[in-house]
């Protein structure tokens, strides 16, 4: 008989059964009763220490991951971000131990991962973007409990955990449904309630709200920071979202290039933006006014709204007072001023040069 071609739907429950097979080794290892014992509640969750991780040799060779360390509390939720090739995809499959990174250590929740042993991963799971995470034969809530059940737990014992994930998911009405029936929205929700169906302790979301509707997303980070404050859940969630970042997460992680090139709380890389602007309407800002002041400051932006000149220059402190000054001297009456506070889209495109792929005043989705 010959080879043939794997529908999407073979390929998608042919994704889920890798991910089975995963899954089960860890929970046949760990045991339902063993899963967090000797645990010391203060050990960080996760330790990465030197990584690095070259595809190919000589001239063709890629450093995707360069020498990256960093540890994540329990309960914590950190974000990764990172223009397209900066490593994130790479870094997290090191990490999951679906890539052998070429040097450094991993630790999860205080054992070495880089040695292969069976049962580290235990209380680890994993949504990955592009990949299918869930049967698509099987229904809603039938996935929550199958890969609960692989997990080494009895799903009938979280039954009720399973209600309110479907609920605050807004999965309820679609419990019974197969999911090859749902659409892709409602897919990526059953993808993240199933990482969050089996208790595990850290999880790493890639891209969790792609395919979401506004509202939808706007439930799911609710329930992320539900599950990390009440239930210590750790989290390392990458996104092209800057929304999601920010509304999420309690710490950032800026790649570029495979390095680390900022990590703090989105308050401090807020904080170290340097983009003190101030927006300036007017009547009377024509060319001549705006090439004087584009002499004597740094202009960040000039655009004509509802008939009315509107700029944007960089100026705080004595160079506010001195912005002033100018307009006055070249009689232009100001309509509006108004502060720009940076973003943390600001701070991104000025760590890493690259605005491309990000998403919140953008659509434009990235891949690594």
């Amino acid at each position: 008989m010959g080879d043939t071609v794997p529908t999407g739907e073979e390929s998608a429950d042919r994704a889920a059964e890798e991910r089975r097979l995963a899954r089960s080794q860890n929970g046949d290892a760990a045991g339902s009763s063993g899963r967090t014992a000797g645990r010391v509640a203060t050990e960080p969750a996760l330790v990465v220490e030197g990584v690095s991780k070259q595809f190919g040799d000589g001239d063709d060779a890629v450093l995707a991951v360069d020498d990256v360390s960093f540890a994540v509390q329990q309960g914590a939720v950190v974000g990764l971000l990172g223009p397209n090739g900066a490593g994130k995809t790479t870094l997290i499959k090191s990490i999951l131990g679906m890539v052998l990174p070429d040097a450094g250590s991993i630790r999860v929740f205080g054992t070495d991962a880089t040695g292969g042993q069976r049962g580290i991963y235990a209380d680890v799971d994993a949504m990955l973007e592009g990949a299918r995470n869930d049967y698509w034969r099987l229904t809603v809530r039938e996935n929550l409990r199958y890969f609960a059940t692989i997990s080494g737990i009895d799903p009938d014992s979280i039954a009720d955990r399973h209600d309110r994930l479907l609920d605050r998911l807004g999965l309820a009405d679609h419990a019974d449904t197969a999911v090859r029936d749902l659409s892709r929205g409602m897919k990526q929700k059953v993808s993240l309630a199933s990482v969050l169906a089996g208790g595990a302790k850290l999880v790493f979301l890639d891209e969790p709200t792609l395919g979401l509707d506004v509202e939808s997303s706007r439930t799911l980070r609710t329930e992320l920071r539900r599950l990390a404050r009440e239930e210590g859940l750790t989290i390392l969630l990458s996104s092209h979202d800057m929304r999601v970042i920010e509304d999420v997460c309690d710490r950032v992680i800026v790649l570029s290039d495979g390095r680390i090139v900022a990590d703090g709380t989105v308050e401090d890389l807020l904080r170290g933006a340097d983009r003190n602007a101030v927006r300036i309407t007017s009547r009377d800002l024509d060319d001549r006014v705006v090439r004087r002041l584009d002499a004597g400051f740094e202009l960040l932006g000039d655009e004509t709204v509802d008939g009315r000149r509107r700029i944007e220059v960089r100026a705080s402190g004595d160079e506010l007072y001195a912005l002033m000054d100018s307009l006055r001297d070249a009689g232009v009456t100001v309509e509006h001023v108004h502060t720009v506070e940076p973003d943390l889209e600001d701070v991104f495109v000025s760590l890493t040069g690259e605005a491309k792929g990000l998403r919140g005043a953008t659509a434009s989705e990235g891949s690594e």
